[in-house]
């Protein structure tokens, strides 16, 4: 009787330890994948906002495919929607005079 209480005690030990274990790699896995997608993503947005600053400073479109890895085609396509933007200018504040 005692080696049985002992043998279910093993066991559901065993499944205890094989549920932990399971979950615990399925979100490992989840949260590996989520996050390869965000920083893939937040990586490309970094490049073409690169891409556009050199673009609008008139930097040639081959340094910009070098320097930032992105193909003509994507320099581009990033060109014509820069075209569309708004220019946005930079508002300046007044100096202010020192205090006497």
């Amino acid at each position: 009787m005692k080696e049985s209480v002992i043998y279910q005690e093993i066991l559901l030990e065993g499944e205890a330890k094989g549920i932990s274990n399971g979950i615990a790699e399925g979100i490992a896995k989840g949260e590996a994948k989520g996050l390869t997608k965000g920083l893939t993503k937040g990586k490309a947005e970094e490049r073409n906002q690169i891409a556009l600053k050199m673009l609008r400073s008139n930097v040639p479109v081959e340094s910009i495919a070098e320097f930032t890895g992105l193909t003509l085609k994507q320099i581009e396509k990033l060109q014509k929607t820069a075209l569309k933007l708004p220019r946005v200018r930079k508002i300046t504040r007044p100096s202010r005079s020192p205090k006497q």
